[in-house]
């Protein structure tokens, strides 16, 4: 999947769909994809710490051009303040709702010390 790196894309259109997606999550207006389930099973990440970690989240990634919508990778904390990656994003041609496709512990060997970039660039 091609993706633009947070460095790379205008710092404002980041910001505003980053803001739409801590908007509909504050009211509640959040879906998370069966995926997303089982990765946060598998991490021992629930979905409160998920949510409530969006308000400090830093983009890493953008997917404007994914097939389902667009999306960003964020940079989040978990409830003891350890990194995790959380892809969120909003169907395509819709307004709402925030969808957490994904979210996992990145593992240190793939991504730089802060875990915004991948370690293969």
């Amino acid at each position: 999947m091609d993706y633009i790196q947070h460095d790379s894309f205008g710092e404002s259109e980041l910001s505003d769909f980053l803001d739409r997606l801590r908007t509909l999550i504050r009211v509640g207006d959040v879906r998370i994809s069966e995926h997303g389930y089982d990765e946060m099973v598998e991490d021992t990440l629930t979905a409160r710490e998920v949510f409530s970690g969006i308000e400090d989240a830093e983009v890493i990634e953008e997917y404007p051009n994914y097939p389902k919508g667009p999306c960003v990778l964020v940079l989040q904390k978990d409830r003891m303040g350890a990194p995790i990656h959380v892809v969120w994003g909003i169907p395509k041609r819709h307004i709402s709702p925030a969808v957490l496709i994904t979210a996992y512990r990145p593992e240190p060997e793939r991504w730089d010390p802060t875990f915004t970039l991948r370690s293969d660039q």
